[in-house]
């Protein structure tokens, strides 16, 4: 998963920065190279290994479709969707967690053993599955999860808290890593300024100007997405 996985691109990228110093000639260069380099353009920046990694994971299968769809309707209920972005299905949540159940093994006892709780508890007091049951019958199961004594270690808890706790992270960090996400908390990332050049002013004190030719060029905000070209002699030309 992209969103995971750029985490340890960092990482590496870090490190192969750190031993680009200790390789000077032509066989240290395309080493590094080769662990860089990708044409996939589905997995940018992905090393071969880890490319070899997502796809063997993508190809194989932890939910049937069933637990797929109790755990839309539980993310559901754990981050509702908003408008105009979308919740968790728009951002693939559901397929964002079984990911990570596949990618992190130690998780599947308690997701699966947590889904197989949720059915139970649902059958037992609305003699219907969870994904089928009313919203408030679904929250009146969870309000008897969503919270865990502090007091004591997650792991020594019972299953379905801890199932609960790790399915509220999940949900969240597939949600907010999404575009979708991304889009719904408003962050555009770097984006520069808008610069109209020095002010007048300040020009005048100095008594100096801008060339008109210059200040058509350069400080026309409406162009500021065309990429300037030079000719030969490095002059500007648009």
């Amino acid at each position: 998963m992209d969103r995971r996985k750029s985490i340890q691109t960092i990482i590496l990228g870090a490190g192969a920065s750190a031993l680009a110093f200790h390789g000077c000639g032509p066989e240290a260069k395309s080493a590094n190279e080769d662990v860089i380099t990708s044409t996939d353009n589905n997995y940018f920046g992905r090393t071969p290994k880890e490319l070899e990694r997502i796809e063997k994971l993508k190809a194989e299968q932890l939910f049937n479709a069933h637990e797929m769809e109790t755990i839309a309707a539980l993310s559901t209920v754990i981050l509702p969707p908003k408008e105009p972005h979308g919740g968790p299905i728009e951002a693939e949540v559901p397929e964002f967690i079984e990911f990570m159940g596949k990618d992190i093994p130690e998780m599947q006892t308690t997701l699966l053993g947590g889904l197989m709780w949720l059915d139970h508890r649902s059958n037992t007091e609305f003699e219907t599955e969870f994904k089928s049951a009313t919203l408030e019958q679904q929250k009146q199961i969870l309000d008897t999860i969503c919270y865990h004594d502090i007091e004591v270690p997650l792991d020594e808890q019972p299953l379905e808290i801890q199932f609960f706790a790790l399915m509220r992270g999940l949900t969240v960090t597939g949600y907010y890593t999404s575009k979708v996400g991304i889009a719904d908390l408003g962050y555009k990332g770097n984006q520069p300024n808008v610069w109209d050049g020095v002010p007048q002013d300040v020009l005048d004190q100095h008594g100096v100007a801008y060339d008109p030719e210059w200040i058509a060029k350069c400080i026309d905000q409406s162009t500021r997405g065309v990429i300037a070209e030079w000719d030969e002699n490095g002059n500007l030309l648009t």
